[in-house]
Protein backbone atom coordinates (compact mmCIF):
# COMPACT_ATOMS: atom_id res chain seq x y z
CA UNK A 1 0.00 0.00 0.00
CA UNK A 2 1.32 3.66 -0.48
CA UNK A 3 -0.15 6.39 0.64
CA UNK A 4 0.30 10.52 0.44
CA UNK A 5 -0.07 11.85 3.62
CA UNK A 6 0.85 15.71 4.69
CA UNK A 7 3.02 16.22 8.12
CA UNK A 8 4.78 19.97 8.49
CA UNK A 9 3.29 21.44 5.45
CA UNK A 10 4.65 19.45 2.90
CA UNK A 11 3.45 16.30 1.37
CA UNK A 12 4.97 12.88 1.07
CA UNK A 13 4.79 9.05 -0.93
CA UNK A 14 5.28 6.38 2.11
CA UNK A 15 5.08 2.70 2.54
CA UNK A 16 4.80 0.27 4.98
CA UNK A 17 8.24 0.45 7.00
CA UNK A 18 9.91 3.61 5.43
CA UNK A 19 11.62 6.50 7.41
CA UNK A 20 11.13 9.93 6.88
CA UNK A 21 12.46 13.46 8.04
CA UNK A 22 9.70 15.71 8.52
CA UNK A 23 9.49 19.34 10.20
CA UNK A 24 9.30 18.92 14.29
CA UNK A 25 6.07 17.44 14.95
CA UNK A 26 4.96 18.13 18.62
CA UNK A 27 4.88 14.41 19.89
CA UNK A 28 7.21 12.39 22.18
CA UNK A 29 9.99 10.27 21.30
CA UNK A 30 8.74 6.54 20.96
CA UNK A 31 5.27 7.52 20.71
CA UNK A 32 2.94 7.04 17.91
CA UNK A 33 0.61 9.11 16.24
CA UNK A 34 -1.60 8.87 13.19
CA UNK A 35 -2.65 11.14 9.89
CA UNK A 36 -5.31 10.92 7.27
CA UNK A 37 -3.75 10.66 4.31
CA UNK A 38 -4.87 12.24 1.06
CA UNK A 39 -4.43 9.25 -1.27
CA UNK A 40 -4.33 5.61 -0.97
CA UNK A 41 -3.08 3.13 -3.44
CA UNK A 42 -2.04 -0.39 -3.87
CA UNK A 43 1.40 -1.03 -5.59
CA UNK A 44 0.43 -1.71 -9.10
CA UNK A 45 -1.94 1.56 -8.76
CA UNK A 46 -4.85 -0.46 -9.81
CA UNK A 47 -7.04 0.41 -6.49
CA UNK A 48 -6.85 4.11 -5.80
CA UNK A 49 -8.49 5.95 -3.22
CA UNK A 50 -8.32 10.05 -3.61
CA UNK A 51 -10.97 12.27 -1.46
CA UNK A 52 -11.08 15.42 -0.77
CA UNK A 53 -9.26 17.13 1.63
CA UNK A 54 -8.65 13.22 2.96
CA UNK A 55 -9.87 10.10 2.27
CA UNK A 56 -12.66 8.83 4.49
CA UNK A 57 -11.50 6.27 7.20
CA UNK A 58 -7.61 6.09 5.97
CA UNK A 59 -5.68 5.97 9.02
CA UNK A 60 -1.44 6.36 8.45
CA UNK A 61 0.06 4.97 11.74
CA UNK A 62 3.90 6.50 12.71
CA UNK A 63 6.17 5.82 15.42
CA UNK A 64 8.50 9.03 16.57
CA UNK A 65 11.85 7.03 16.40
CA UNK A 66 13.90 10.79 17.11
CA UNK A 67 13.32 14.47 17.72
CA UNK A 68 16.66 16.20 16.81
CA UNK A 69 18.44 19.03 14.68
CA UNK A 70 19.08 18.78 11.23
CA UNK A 71 22.09 19.61 9.05
CA UNK A 72 23.51 23.65 9.50
CA UNK A 73 21.57 25.77 6.59
CA UNK A 74 24.04 28.44 5.93
CA UNK A 75 22.42 31.78 5.09
CA UNK A 76 24.55 34.30 3.30
CA UNK A 77 23.52 37.85 2.16
CA UNK A 78 25.49 40.58 0.30
CA UNK A 79 25.22 43.60 -1.18
CA UNK A 80 27.57 44.40 -4.63
CA UNK A 81 29.67 47.49 -4.22
CA UNK A 82 27.88 48.34 -0.60
CA UNK A 83 30.23 46.40 1.64
CA UNK A 84 27.64 44.77 2.76
CA UNK A 85 28.27 41.09 3.97
CA UNK A 86 25.79 39.09 6.40
CA UNK A 87 26.79 35.53 7.41
CA UNK A 88 24.13 33.86 9.06
CA UNK A 89 22.47 30.07 9.80
CA UNK A 90 20.25 27.81 11.70
CA UNK A 91 19.45 24.35 12.29
CA UNK A 92 16.21 23.27 11.60
CA UNK A 93 14.28 20.52 14.53
CA UNK A 94 13.19 17.52 12.92
CA UNK A 95 11.50 14.46 13.54
CA UNK A 96 12.04 11.08 12.38
CA UNK A 97 9.07 8.75 11.70
CA UNK A 98 8.50 5.00 10.97
CA UNK A 99 5.60 3.95 8.99
CA UNK A 100 3.90 1.38 10.97
CA UNK A 101 0.73 0.45 8.93
CA UNK A 102 -1.14 2.41 6.39
CA UNK A 103 -5.41 1.20 6.51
Amino acid sequence: MLAVVELGGNQFIVKKGDVIEVKKQDVEEGANMSVEAFLVADEEGKDVKVWTPTVKGSKVEFKVLEQSKGDKVRVFKMKSKKRYAKNTGFRPSITKLEVLSIA
